[in-house]
């Protein structure tokens, strides 16, 4: 017979601190999961669009320690 949400907690509470960390982590991650797919999708979708506009010259790149040292300034 399969264990109980209230037997795994007990059985949780057992393990070391870092254990417990590691695991309330993994947990959470798996909630999250059908999000993280959607969401990587969506960028999928995003960086494609971004890329073919990128292609056919309708944006232009600029340097990345441009877009770091801009990024620093708004950080402060």
């Amino acid at each position: 017979m399969p264990d109980t949400a209230a037997e795994l907690a007990a059985r949780g509470k057992q393990l070391p601190r870092e254990e417990r960390e590691r695991l309330v982590d993994e947990l959470l991650e798996s909630l999250n999961e059908p999000a993280v797919v959607e969401l990587d999708a969506a960028w999928a979708v995003e960086i494609e669009r971004r890329l073919a506009a990128y292609d056919r010259g309708e944006v232009q790149a600029l340097p990345a320690e441009e877009v770091f040292s801009k990024a620093r300034v708004l950080a402060k």
